[in-house]
């Protein structure tokens, strides 16, 4: 569905009229196009800690133009704010930084440069992980995610920024994470925390970082559950797409168009998981639960049957068939599960009690599974979407859905694409190294951000 103010925002009278009269212009933002050959669009900037050495080495892999801050020790060229290129990415290593006077060092590297900003440019902070750390080198990076998270509502034009915080030996991963975070493919993805590990598992081929792979996608005639297939697709996997017999012309057409094939199945029948281990005699790689439902009513008038559909199709399902095929060897090592959360499990939401509590498990049985799913060489993670377009969400009274669009750091929603994007970089081999942790696909919502 067209946003028509983001349409007429943009537009010569609109710009106009919406700076005269002080309204937020949210910016069009760069998403991935078909064909396109390298991450980052534009000049990359880097800077900081001795990591920015290991940056700078990947920096031809990644553009083909990269500069460093004039004052930085790389083999990158200097550049000067103010004086060089506009700048489309920033990887600044603040994994050294350990107390609190050390801090300033974030303040001296981007206050200069957030005046020559690219458009949708994309901005990466490196840090450590806290725990484990000394006092004072805890305190200071702690206080590095208050810092991104504040200076990712104050980027204009589309631009995001995220901290990756490193657990030792964990630096081999940063290809993987940089291709993602600084590429349009995380457009929608603001304000975020997540941490690396190391991960034994690379990719082979950057432009099909899934060939080889079999993945399975619940909920997948239509929506979102389509649109990852579809990425999964694009990226060199097999694709096996689940659905409800209701929905078995929409999953054929899709199949045949992608060339995967369908799996008939209401995941809440009491043999589901035996029939899905016979559907996949070959074993899986990658299990994408995205199949979901919604059954509103505030907890007064909440019946058992909405209660009790709601809790059995969002979460009791996925828990039951991610251990079943755990348990029967079905999932292959080193294989990937994502789990399709919601902010609304993070914030909650007015009359989504069921909903709140399926959406939140989901990220409990990440974090509960996480460490099981490790010993194979296995990762579990959620996906936490905001507010996307939709055919559900075009159904929304006016008010609300331009509230649900308007209420996040990017002043817009999302698109089907946004979520797909996330889920196909958390199935890659690489990704093994996020593990048990939910990735929040919102343009940094004030729900839940």
């Amino acid at each position: 569905m067209s946003d028509r103010y983001i349409d007429f925002a943009n537009s010569d009278i609109g710009r106009r009229l919406v700076g005269a009269v002080g309204l937020p212009t949210p910016a069009r933002l760069e998403r991935w196009q078909a064909g396109r050959l390298r991450p980052i669009d534009g000049t990359l900037l880097v800077g900081g800690g001795p990591l920015a050495a290991t940056v700078a080495e990947l920096a031809p892999k990644l553009t083909d133009n990269a500069v460093a801050f004039a004052s930085e020790a790389t083999i990158l060229p200097a550049w000067t704010p103010g004086l060089g290129p506009k700048i489309k990415a920033v990887v600044f290593d603040a994994t050294h930084i350990a107390d609190i006077a050390e801090l300033k060092q974030l303040r001296e590297f981007f206050q200069p440069l957030v005046k020559s900003l690219d458009g949708s440019a994309h901005l990466l902070v490196l840090g450590r992980v806290p725990d484990g750390l000394v006092p004072a080198a805890h305190i200071a990076q702690k206080a590095i995610e208050g810092f991104t998270r504040s200076l990712a509502k104050e980027l204009r034009s589309g631009g995001v920024l995220q901290l990756l915080q490193l657990e030792d030996g964990a630096e081999t991963e940063l290809e993987g994470a940089l291709r993602f975070f600084l590429s349009p493919k995380s457009a929608y993805v603001d304000g975020q925390v997540l941490r690396l590990a190391p991960c034994a598992i690379k990719v082979a081929d950057w432009t099909r970082p899934l060939a080889g792979k079999k993945a399975l996608v619940t909920g997948a005639a239509r929506g979102i559950g389509a649109a990852i297939a579809e990425t999964l697709a694009r990226d060199g996997a097999e694709v096996i797409l689940l659905d409800v017999p209701q929905a078995k012309a929409d999953l054929d057409a899709l199949a045949a168009r992608l060339g995967g094939r369908t799996v008939d199945l209401d995941i809440c029948a009491a043999d589901a998981a035996q029939q899905l281990i016979e559907a996949l005699p070959d074993g899986i790689d990658v299990v994408v639960h995205n199949a979901g439902i919604t059954r509103d009513k505030t907890l007064v008038n909440m019946t058992p049957e909405y209660w009790d559909s709601v809790l059995a199709v969002n979460l009791n399902a996925p828990q039951l068939l991610t251990q079943a095929l755990f348990d029967s060897g079905t999932l292959r090592d080193n294989g990937r599960v994502v789990l399709l959360a919601s902010t609304s499990g993070i914030a909650g939401n007015r009359g989504q009690t069921n909903y709140a509590a399926s959406k939140a498990g989901l990220i409990g049985l990440a974090q509960a599974y996480g460490p099981t799913l490790a010993e194979r060489g296995a990762s579990i993670n959620a996906v936490a979407p905001g507010f996307i377009e939709t055919h559900m969400t075009a159904q929304m009274p006016f008010a609300l859905r331009e509230a649900g669009r308007r209420m996040n750091a990017l002043g817009q929603g999302g698109l089907p694409q946004d979520v797909a994007e996330a889920v196909a970089w958390l199935a890659q081999p690489g990704s093994g190294a996020v593990n048990g942790q939910v990735l929040r696909v919102c343009g940094q919502s004030v729900v839940g951000a």
